[in-house]
């Protein structure tokens, strides 16, 4: 699929080339994670059916899932009513979406005041970080 076709001419993005992402699980509408992506990365994400986004930090593409195992297959592409926002409607792998070994990103809830308040985790680890990211490869 080319990163010059036509669709990918609606999205408006950034000076940067990116258009930032919602991944929501298509089950149970839970918001897992935010990303970006550029024409590469939207483009192939439409021809593998599973999220590809771009790495900031890293400058490369990045195919949720290469590392951990924990792919997001695509089932609907939606994009806001300014064009510059893609949502994506995927099936969670294993049902851990975040790097941190939970199902969401967005674990972190807000309690108390504007004085006094802090940002407390409310979602528990399902997996541990090490085990999903281990530097060590397995021995054959």
């Amino acid at each position: 699929m080319s990163v010059k076709a036509k669709w990918l001419n609606k999205v408006r993005w950034d000076e940067n080339g990116l258009v930032p992402v919602i991944a929501q699980e298509v089950a149970t509408n839970d918001v897992l994670m935010f990303a970006w992506m550029n024409r590469e990365a939207l483009s192939r994400t439409v021809e593998y059916g599973q999220a590809v986004y771009w790495s900031r930090s890293r400058k490369k593409l990045w195919h949720k899932g290469e590392e951990s195992g924990h792919v997001q297959k695509v089932h609907e592409i939606r994009l806001d009513c300014d064009e510059d926002v893609v949502l994506l409607k995927v099936e969670q792998v294993d049902g851990i979406a975040c790097h941190t070994g939970r199902h969401s990103c967005f674990f972190q809830k807000f309690e108390g005041s504007a004085a006094d308040g802090e940002w407390l985790a409310v979602d528990p680890v399902l997996k541990n970080p090490d085990s999903i990211y281990s530097k060590e490869k397995p021995k054959a």
